[in-house]
């Protein structure tokens, strides 16, 4: 039997349906943890002993709920390692990116389910997010090699000015990494009878903001570099889309800290948190130039004929 083959257009549709799922079960597992669901189910893969499905209440549910999602997530994950594999041309540049969704999928499956056999440690919570966090990243990398030619990308701007956004990444990365130390000490852990990391929370929760100053001003740096080198315009817009980001996620912040920490506020926070990673991705993406397509090896027919057709008339 003859398999079937995928379009370049049909794999890039995949790769996006996998990095909206991917955002998605970021979202709804912060809902787990906003409603005190995370040990709806009492045990993994089961809700309960003997039971797949949960009783109906809002815990269980919940819970459950997100495990729903989580096989969604697995069956988009598993879509792009067949449609690489199916893909026409094939390329390996695509074919290794989905295998590493699909080894991430497994890695935050084995978190998921640690994370309810050790009761909500916040270390465990901690690592379950940032492990979404490389899979967005590396389903983000999968759905843009997708929409272009093979090959090497180029920076679009100096070396100076690619090192800065780079900078700009990193603290970025650092942001989120504090941003869950500040939720695994606050009392936004998970549930009622979780341990908070043993820190002062007003001390993590200072040290998050003073990165976020850093952030706001080395991206502020870069949109002004960014403008008097005349980059792209896609930089410079991508650019200034993450700062307004970050302002709008800094403000939700220091709104929620001074108000208690209210769930609804959190949880803005959180999906708040995943568009400025992804923002903060693609304007790296945008510092290099996408590659241009390799010339056939000999024109099609249609120009063949087109170079031809003056030489007959001529005769």
């Amino acid at each position: 039997m003859r398999l079937p083959r995928v379009s370049p257009a049909g794999y890039r549709r995949i790769t996006l349906v996998a990095l909206v799922a991917l955002t998605a079960i970021v979202v709804t597992g912060g809902a787990v943890r906003l409603t005190s669901s995370g040990l709806g189910c009492s045990t993994w893969p089961a809700c309960e002993p003997g039971s797949l499905t949960p009783e109906f209440s809002l815990h269980p549910m919940v819970e459950f709920s997100n495990r729903v999602v989580s096989a969604i997530v697995g069956l988009a994950v598993l879509a792009t390692v067949l449609g690489a594999w199916l893909r026409r041309p094939r390329r390996r540049d695509l074919t290794l990116p989905a295998l590493g969704l699909v080894l991430g999928f497994l890695a935050q499956a084995v978190l998921g389910g640690l994370t309810v056999l050790f009761h909500l440690s916040p270390v465990l919570v901690m690592a379950h997010f940032l492990v979404s966090m490389l899979l967005l990243w590396d389903a983000f990398v999968l759905w843009q090699r997708a929409g272009r030619p093979a090959g090497p990308r180029a920076p679009s701007v100096r070396a100076e000015v690619l090192l800065l956004g780079r900078i700009v990444a990193g603290a970025a990365g650092l942001v989120l990494t504090l941003g869950t130390v500040v939720t695994g000490t606050g009392p936004n852990s998970g549930a009622s009878v979780v341990t908070r990391l043993p820190f002062d929370v007003r001390s993590v929760a200072q040290l998050h903001s003073d990165v976020v100053l850093f952030l706001t001003g080395v991206t502020l740096a870069l949109a002004v570099v960014l403008r008097m080198v005349q980059a792209p315009p896609r930089a410079r817009k991508r650019c200034l889309l993450l700062l307004a980001l970050i302002v709008a996620q800094g403000t939700v912040g220091y709104t929620q800290f001074f108000l208690g920490q209210p769930r609804p506020l959190v949880g803005l926070h959180i999906l708040g948190a995943t568009l400025f990673w992804l923002a903060t991705l693609a304007l790296v993406s945008s510092l290099y130039r996408d590659p241009t397509a390799e010339p056939t090896a000999e024109p099609p027919p249609e120009s063949m004929a087109a170079a031809t057709r003056p030489l007959a008339t001529a005769r």
